[in-house]
């Protein structure tokens, strides 16, 4: 959603007005002075969070580069941040995504993978489906020799509501090719992870 914000959409009067309606639901005045303007401000962070609906996060891979000298090892970006929300809640999670590819002649930039996570988690997600969306989208456009995306997130519909447990971690993780059939690889994956905290 862009700055220039029109107020006189349909779709976001309509929109302010749910927003305005939950606000009478948990008790609040949505016409007091620090209320006002918050349905506007609603559907614009709506905007930023959810801004993964408008886009394709496997764009991001198209653009690949072949020079680089046969490197067919390890490529690892470790602690890309995660921020999304919760698909039952609307509450939500944060964290750190590791991911991890044996490149089969090409390779891509390294923010991509970062611009590839945002992509999908700027939805309403579960984790274990976030986890295996990063990684099929790394599959089917790079076809690498394997892949591994490794989430560990805290879920704020379960530290801070329900059961409260502040500290819980949860971690899901999709192996593919090399890591899932080498043990060699997938030890050099797990080692090179735990180096980087």
């Amino acid at each position: 959603m862009s700055d220039d914000f029109d107020m006189l959409d349909p779709k976001n009067i309509e929109a302010m007005a749910h927003v305005k309606a939950l606000l009478e639901y948990i008790g609040d005045d949505p016409a007091r002075e620090g209320l006002q303007e918050t349905p506007k401000r609603v559907l614009k962070a709506f905007g930023e969070y959810f801004a993964g609906y408008h886009e394709d996060p496997s764009e991001h891979l198209k653009k690949t580069f072949e020079e680089v000298e046969g490197y067919d090892e390890l490529v690892l970006v470790s602690d890309i941040e995660v921020h999304s929300h919760c698909e039952h809640h609307l509450a939500p999670f944060i964290g750190k995504a590791h991911i991890a590819y044996i490149p089969d002649g090409r390779v891509v930039g390294l923010s991509k993978l970062g611009r590839l996570v945002d992509g999908f988690a700027k939805r309403l997600q579960v984790q274990e489906k976030l986890t295996m969306q990063i990684a099929h989208a790394l599959e089917d456009v790079l076809q690498p020799a394997g892949v591994a995306v490794i989430l560990q997130c805290k879920h704020f519909c379960m530290c801070h509501r329900g059961v409260r447990k502040p500290d819980a971690v949860t971690t899901t993780s999709k192996l593919s090719g090399a890591f899932l059939n080498n043990p060699s690889s997938r030890l050099e994956l797990f080692q090179l992870i735990n180096n980087s905290h």
